[in-house]
Formats: structure tokens, sequence, C-alpha cells
């Protein structure tokens, strides 16, 4: 898609400029896509367009309904508690002559009047969140110069281009004219890399000619002049929690299934959130959730579901979110500080590409899984289990199919190759040859990488090592130059962006290395297929929250993974049934199996600091003695989730930096989480949710895996919990000054010790913030020299760090100063549009 033929430059080109804005804010000067009078859709962009969903909503059954059901509520209270003062301040004065009660019960008259008062009240509730929620897709001239401000930014930023395939886009324009002559919805879940991803999927929308979604967006958009025009352009804002407050969640509930009922298109993200690690995060199902009910309750007949996948060359938020992810408090989300970013917007950060799975019926989904699964049935009373496993079905296709068409770019590539090659740094050639060698094994597998465009390798390695250029270091008066990581962790998210399509080969990888690891002759290094079933069972179970597997039993997965291996020599079963590295593979440095493993060691590394931080928790021996209850039993020891978050993040970056994990990225907060939430499964961590605003979500471990102390009051190293922890460890990376032995797993104890008896953090910030050291060190590879992998902060990381550090805490008047610079922008090109509307009709005129 050429975003540049139509860009307007004012420095180069004033007149040229004025005339694009016209152009696009007319829509006249070109009777083409500019116009958008001929989409294919649902009408919409017409005044009072928003007023009349505004109206619906507040006058529908389901709202009302549940006012006066509310409002009943509200006054049953009251009632009883006039009746109840009154009845105690009567026994209180028993035998008193002429007693009069200050509080009296209410009268029926009083009753209907307050019953009218609270509907009101709550009536007037109702309205607010309405004008709230509702976009405001009222005018066709606003969008058609949102598109023209949109196309100047992203050809700004992304100097290569929007990349589309034809013939997707053909099925989906066939599909939203089925769906326009049917009024039906489409309902469009792309994945969430970027806040640029609202605007792309309009502006393509728009420059093709489909009618513009509605798109379900958080309120943390919702800001002054950006929420407005957001909301103009079809944004829809929904509270990060609503699910306690029951006239809010109706309001929703029916405004999203209004649209369904007209046939609009409705955008959500299927992630909820944006992805701060670079792959795809476990689907959020609150709007799908209303969608279905609505089929389920026959609201509507059918609506299509469009999976999309955005791939960016280089995503501009990638250092905010390892800030975020190494726990440092979330800067307040601002779109408009992305896209009025002055830096950013003479930023080359390469191209785009969207591709579009192919859409297919929601009913037509429901039927066969309801078929395949006998899980529900179509009457009033469906369980509601049923319905849970159905739309989580649904939710995890949605990322099945996002993951299918999915675009690896060419930074992803690039970035890859370095994270998984032994050594400091590659050469061009070598780097070259490696890009070459995953691009083939990516085809092989059924993935997409992006078209070249008849480009050779050797450039499109130099193109995506240019946009890398902060990340990936040139070191130069050497015999070769030789390219290196400088920033490892916000490298890893590239390198997330295609672990899907190797890691059923990388969990085998990795369980092998349980046995390659040990050395000696080759027979030591093998393992049979049943152990290496139970292992990779095991592992496939432990990170099932991180990834999605291929469709099918852990079995039939295992058997097509290890066939695979075998064909491309990486992998060798003997006539006994024992699997190990093939000779071919041996005499290469095993370079084919090494990636695999380096690309999922870093995630082997957050479950084990997940896991070893459970001790943590563990209360001192004088605690112990004073929370034993009458029965001598002991009390649960609770602690806040974030303070054990701070905790554990300080606690994973002394392990790193005495050489105890490898991985700085493996202290990032989001696979944490996860880490976690797969423990509170296995029963070991126990959390506790908040009921009320109040409260705070805590966390304990569960009293069947505390563990024993010894004779010097220090913990012991054994017991269900470091049976464990020791599991987990078989799968990690060794290397010449890390092994795992008893010296080390005191040493980790100690420390577990020395956090769990350390006070809570009085800010979040004060664990997050301490400014990180310069790390040197031997190499902790096994086989040959290596640090920049397993010392990730680097002296110069280390530096990068600190420096991030420093402007970070400057991000406040930068940001002002951004927001200023946004609106000035913002209010001279609305001026020039007006300007421009005069000569386009001189244009006319000729």
């Amino acid at each position: 898609m050429d975003t540049k033929k139509h860009a307007g430059r004012i420095r180069e080109d004033p007149v040229g400029f004025v005339v694009q804005t016209a152009a696009f804010y007319q829509g006249t000067v070109c009777r083409g896509w500019r116009s958008y009078s001929n989409y294919v859709g649902t009408r919409i962009l017409y005044e009072g367009f928003s007023a009349t969903f505004k109206e619906r909503i507040l006058a529908s059954s389901k709202v009302n309904v549940l006012i006066k059901e509310m409002a009943n509520k509200q006054l049953d209270v009251l009632i009883k508690q006039r009746q109840d003062a009154y009845d105690a301040e009567k026994a209180a004065n028993a035998g008193k002559k002429n007693f009069k009660p200050k509080v009296r019960p209410l009268r029926p008259e009083d009753i209907e009047a307050r019953r009218k008062t609270l509907e009101a009240e709550l009536a007037a509730v109702a309205k607010s969140n309405i004008d709230k929620l509702v976009c405001d897709m009222n005018s066709m001239k606003f969008i058609r110069f949102f598109a023209f401000l949109i196309n100047n930014i992203l050809v700004r930023m992304y100097h290569q281009g929007i990349h589309i395939k034809e013939s997707e886009f053909l099925e989906l324009r066939r599909v939203a004219e089925y769906c326009a002559e049917k009024k039906y919805s489409m309902v469009v879940l792309p994945c969430h890399k970027s806040h640029i991803d609202y605007l792309v999927v309009s502006y393509i929308f728009f420059r093709m000619g489909l009618a513009l979604p509605h798109i379900a967006a958080g309120d943390n958009l919702d800001m002054p002049i950006v929420g407005k025009a957001l909301k103009g352009a079809g944004a829809f804002f929904i509270r990060r929690s609503w699910a306690d407050d029951q006239l809010y969640t109706s309001i929703v509930q029916e405004y999203v299934q209004e649209l369904l009922e007209g046939g609009y298109n409705i955008e959500c993200f299927i992630e909820g959130t944006r992805s701060r690690t670079g792959k795809l995060l476990p689907p959020k199902l609150g709007v799908l959730k209303i969608i279905m009910d609505a089929m389920l309750s026959n609201r509507i007949q059918d609506c299509y579901i469009v999976p999309i996948s955005i791939g960016y060359d280089k995503v501009i938020e990638t250092e905010t979110y390892i800030n975020e992810l190494l726990g440092i408090p979330k800067e307040k989300e601002s779109l408009w500080g992305v896209i009025t970013n002055s830096r950013l917007l003479q930023l080359k950060m390469g191209r785009i590409d969207v591709r579009f799975a192919k859409p297919y019926s929601l009913r037509n989904f429901m039927n066969h899984e309801i078929e395949r699964r006998e899980i529900i049935n179509k009457r009033e009373d469906t369980d509601s289990v049923a319905k849970s496993q159905l739309l989580k079905a649904l939710g995890y296709k949605v990322l099945a199919d996002i993951n299918s068409v999915s675009v690896v770019m060419p930074t992803a590539l690039v970035g890859t190759v370095i994270l998984t090659l032994r050594g400091r740094g590659v050469g061009r050639n070598e780097l070259i040859r490696r890009v070459e060698w995953l691009k083939r094994e990516i085809l092989s597998k059924g993935g997409r990488v992006a078209n070249f465009s008849g480009m050779e390798t050797g450039e499109v390695v130099d193109r995506a090592l240019g946009v890398l250029k902060d990340l990936v270091a040139l070191q130069k008066n050497l015999l070769e130059p030789v390219f290196y990581a400088v920033k490892r962790f916000e490298l890893s998210f590239y390198r997330n962006q295609l672990i899907h399509l190797f890691v059923h080969e990388a969990i085998i990888a990795v369980t092998m290395y349980t046995r390659i690891k040990i050395g000696g002759a080759k027979s030591t290094q093998h393992i049979s297929q049943t152990e290496l079933l139970n292992e990779v069972t095991f592992l496939s179970r432990l990170l099932k929250t991180d990834f999605i597997y291929n469709p099918g039993d852990i079995e039939s997965n295992l058997e097509h993974t290890l066939e695979y291996l075998k064909k491309s020599n990486v992998i060798e079963v003997d006539s006994e049934g024992y699997v190990g590295l093939s000779d071919a593979e041996r005499d290469k440095g095993r370079e084919n199996y090494d990636f695999y493993c380096f690309l999922l060691w870093p995630f082997v590394e957050t479950y084990w600091l997940a896991a070893v931080s459970l001790y943590t928790l563990i209360p001192t021996a004088k605690e112990l003695t004073q929370q034993l209850d009458n029965n001598g039993e002991p009390q649960i020891h609770w602690v806040e989730e974030r303070v054990f978050m701070e905790k554990t993040q300080m606690f994973g970056k002394t392990l790193y930096y005495q050489g105890d994990l490898s991985y700085f990225e493996s202290v990032n907060m989001e696979t944490l989480k996860n880490g976690f939430n797969r423990l509170c499964d296995y029963g070991i961590l126990m959390m506790k949710r908040p009921t009320n605003a109040k409260e705070k979500t805590k966390v304990a471990l569960h009293p069947d895996f505390m563990p024993s102390r010894g004779a010097d009051g220090h913990v012991i190293a054994s017991g269900a919990l470091w049976d464990m922890v020791e599991h987990i460890g078989t799968f990690r990376r060794e290397g010449k000054n890390r092994r795992d032995n008893a010296t080390v797993s005191s040493r980790v104890l100690r420390f577990a010790e020395v956090v769990a008896n350390a006070p809570a953090p009085v800010k979040k910030s004060a664990l997050s913030r301490s400014k990180p050291q310069a790390h040197s060190g031997d190499s902790t590879d096994d086989d040959s020299s290596h640090g920049y992998h397993d010392n990730e902060m680097t002296r110069t990381e280390g530096r990068e760090h600190a420096k991030r550090q420093r402007k970070y805490a400057k991000i406040t008047s930068t940001r002002r100063a951004v927001l200023t610079m946004g609106l000035t922008f913002f209010s001279v090109v609305a001026v020039l549009g007006i300007v421009g509307c005069q000569a386009s009709r001189l244009l006319r005129r000729r």
C-alpha cells in the first residue's frame, strides 16, 4: 500500500500540502478512495448517528428493567434501615410518656416518591455512562481529514509502507459484501503490539473502502482532544475493570449487541492489552463473550470473525515495555504522545505487514464445536461451564489463526539469529548465512516471511540492521566487522515474534539437554522415548500459559516433531528407541540444535526463578512460633502480591549478577506472572483475590509445600517445593561459571531468606529503579566463549540501562513538551485544512 504518494510535506511543498489536505477533507478532488463514499457495509458517518444509539440503549428494556431492579433493591435496604432504626429507638424508650421518635418508617407515598428518585438517579448515571461509551462517528469530513493526518504520520514513521496480501484482502472484501447483504457484522480481532495498531486497521479499511469498525479501546486513551478524535474515528472506551458494576456491564452489553443487530463492524484486540514480550498473550474474552451471548440467545443470526496479524519492522514502544517488565512504574499511556512525538515522526522504522486470516462464520464455528464436544445444548439453561469452554476454544482459535498468517519481519530474522548464535558477536557473512537458513526453516514449517521484493538477503539484512541500529552495534577495526547485541532484552521482543513456529522443537531440544549437558560418551547423552515423553509433557504443561501449541495431543505432536528433526538431520533415533544428537549435527557444532535451545532457555529460567522465589514467602522461625494457633497448626502467611513481585525481581537481579541466573530478561514481570499462575494451578502457591476496591491481592505458600529448617535455623534444600525447583532446574542452561550443586543451592536459598526478611518497599520504584552496575565476567557457555548470551548486562548494556533510568526520570517534562508540540501541530494542520477547502474549489473550477 503506497502511503507516500498521498503524503503532504509542508516544508518541501506547502501548496501541495494544502491541496492534499483539501483533497482528503472534501473528498471531491479525487473521486476515488479518498471520497470514502462507496464503502462496503452498513451506513455510518452521518449527523445524529451516535445519538440514535444513545437513545436506543437508554430506552432498551434490558437497561430499564435493571434500573428498576436496582432501585427496588436500594429501596428495600432503605426501608429496612428506617424500620430497624425506629424499632431500636422505640425499644430504648419503652415506657416513656410522650415518646416522639426521631426516625419513622417510610409511608407508602414516601416509598413511591423515593423509588422514582432512585430510578431517576440511576437513569442519570446510565446516561452519563452511555455518553462516555458510545463513539461519535457523525462526520464524513472529519474522517477524511483524520485519514489524511494518519497517512502522514504513518508514512513518516514507517517509510517502507504498509504491506498487505492482495488475495487475502479480496477474500475479506468478498466476505464484507456478503455481510453487508445479510446485515451481519464483521468482528475484527487483531493482535496488539503497539498503539499504532489502532490507526493501521482503520486506515486500511478506509483506504480499501470497507465500513470502519467500532473499536473497543481502554478508557486510558480517553484523553482530552485525542479521546474525542478517536471517538470520531470509531473508538468506544471501556473501563479496564467493570465486572462488579452491574449497570455499566448491562450498558456495554446492550451497546455491543445493538451494533451486532445493525450489522456494524466491531474491532477489539483479542489479547486485551499490548504484548510487552513480542509473543501473543492469552486471550481476553470479555467482548467475545457478549458477542457469543447474543448468538446463543438468537438476538443475531450470525457474524464473521476476522483475525488479523500486524507485524512491524520496529515497534516504537519497546523501550517503554522493557521498563515496565523490569518493574518500573508504568508511564501513563498516550497514543497522542506516540503519534505527535517529532523525534518518532522523523525515524525510519521500516515497514508494517498486515495479514488477514480467512474470515469464518461464528455460527458455523459454534455449531461445529457443539457437535464435536457435545458440551452444550441450545436451551435457555445452557451450562455456564460449557459456555466457558466454548468461549475459550474460540479465543485460542483466533490466536492460532493470527499465528498462522503472521509474517516474520526482517528485523525478527536478524534479531533472532543474533540472540541464538554462540559467541559474542557475528560477522556479516555468517549473519546472512544463518538468516537464509532461518528463512528456509520458517517456510518449511508453513510460516511466512516478509516479501523481500527480489532483494538479495544481504541487502535485507543491511536494511534490518539499519532499523535496529540502537539495539545492534557494529565493532570495527577488526579482521572482520562484527555485529553484536547491545540491548539484548529489547531485542528479545523481536525474537519472540517467531518462537511459536519452533516451540515444539525447542521443548524437545531443551529436554534432550538434560542428558547432553552431562557430557561424556555419546551413549550417555541420549534419552529414551518414554522418558522424553514424560519430560516433554511436564515442560509443555508448565509453559502452556506462554505458548500456543499445535492441535492434537502431546504424543502426536511429539511424534511429528521428532520426525521433522530427524529429516532436518538434527537428531537420530537408534534401534532401541533412544533419541540423541546426530553425528552430522555434532560435526556442525550443534548450531541448529542450539538455536532451538536458545529460544526457550530464557523462559525456563523465568519459571525456575518463579519457583525458587517462593522461598521468599517462608516466614521466619520466630514468625512461625508467633503464628501457631490454639491447635498448634501454622497460620497462612499472606504477602501482598505487589510486594512479592518486587522482591522476586530484586531476588532475580541479584541471582543474575551473582551468576546464578543466565538471562537478565528472565526477571521480566509478564512471564513471572504466568509462572506464578501455573504454580497456583499446581497448588503450590495460593492467591487471595480482593473482595473490594480497598483490598489488595495476596499470595501465600501452601502449607503442604512449606520447607523445613535445619539445626542452624536455615531452610533446607529438600521437600516438595525443592523437588519442583530441581525439576525445572534440570532444563536450565549450564556453563563454565554456573553448575547446579549444593553450593549453588545454599547460596540461592540464603539470598531468598535475605529477601524474605527485607522490609517491604515503600514505593513501587524503590526496588526497580536501582541503578545497575556494569557487569563483566567470563562466559558461562559450556562449549565456547559466549559472554553476551549469559552476561546480558555487559558494560555496554549496563550503561544503556542506566541511561534508560535517567531518561525515565525526565519523562514527565519531556511528555509535556511533546504534548504541547502535538497540539500545535494539530491546530496548524486544521487551519491549513480550512484554507485547503478554498484551494480545492479553485481546482474544481479549472
